[in-house]
């Protein structure tokens, strides 16, 4: 049974197995909601230059009464600064909206492989952990071909790959791929962004079986598959759900049955890493 609430990246250092996702939590009212995460238990905390709230998040971190160092904060590099000094300023300028002093963990956002710049990115992401900007780097949306082109031309592997992961787009060949260079697979869009998944009846049916909530199950489904995941949610009692995780388990039976749910145009937004573009 997973109980283990971290995970130990491949450069040593840990990241909660559940973290909290900050897409389109901004101003005000983003800063209540992940101050509210935070009181409920959350220490990982997810953002990105492109969600335009590292003010936001930086700001819920600075009004909490939690010491630096319990908290694991991640944020990401945009298209746009692929270039080398782009890429150390731009995560220089994440630091500077947080108010932070260093970053628990940096992603290359997407590889954007029609640009062709993602390499030079890493080697930024490289001599930025070795600045001590960041303390671990990965990457986001990257496929087998892209990991491979980093190691051969930097020797560094990530420590994460963040990847679209539901039970309508379980990524099996991603996964295996990752395990077998010791990265770490994270979830993002964890919940299929409370798409009709959420109605399956096979996953219904398995939620009543444990007394737990749909979304419960598929959190599950995906922490037993070795899979950390970020779900986000403004509400008191889904946040509370999404981290209460590690007292039922899914039989492999069960986990099949979800599994089974994978569709070949799962993706939510045909968001293809090899095509797509984001700057």
């Amino acid at each position: 049974m997973v109980s283990k609430q971290s995970l130990i990246l491949n450069d040593k250092n840990s990241i909660p197995l559940i973290g909290f996702g900050t897409y389109k939590l901004n101003g005000a009212q983003g800063v209540n909601t992940i101050i509210q995460a935070l009181k409920n238990g959350y220490r990982a905390l997810d953002t990105a230059v492109n969600y335009e709230n590292e003010g936001t998040v930086g700001q819920a971190i600075k009004r909490s009464s939690i010491p630096r160092e319990q908290l694991f904060v991640s944020s990401k590099l945009p298209g746009r600064h692929h270039h080398y000094h782009e890429a150390i300023v731009a995560i220089q300028e994440s630091l500077y909206r947080m108010q932070l002093d260093y970053l628990d963990l940096y992603l290359i956002h997407w590889p954007n492989p029609l640009e062709d710049n993602y390499v030079e990115a890493w080697q930024a992401l490289i001599d930025a952990q070795k600045f001590g900007l960041v303390r671990s780097i990965g990457v986001s949306n990257f496929l087998p071909e892209h990991i491979d082109r980093l190691k051969r031309e930097t020797g560094v592997l990530p420590v994460i790959n963040q990847i679209e992961l539901h039970p309508y787009w379980s990524q099996p060949a991603q996964r295996k791929y990752d395990a077998e260079h010791k990265i770490v697979t994270q979830a993002w869009s964890p919940l299929g962004r409370a798409s009709t998944v959420l109605s399956e009846p096979v996953i219904q049916k398995i939620a009543q079986k444990h007394s737990k909530t749909v979304g419960q199950v598929i959190l599950r489904w995906e922490i037993q598959l070795g899979v950390s995941v970020i779900p986000k949610s403004s509400s008191q009692i889904r946040q509370l759900q999404n981290k209460d995780l590690f007292d039922f388990e899914l039989s492999t039976a069960e986990m099949e049955s979800i599994t089974n749910l994978d569709k070949s145009d799962g993706r939510n937004k045909n968001q293809n890493p090899a095509t797509y573009q984001e700057f």
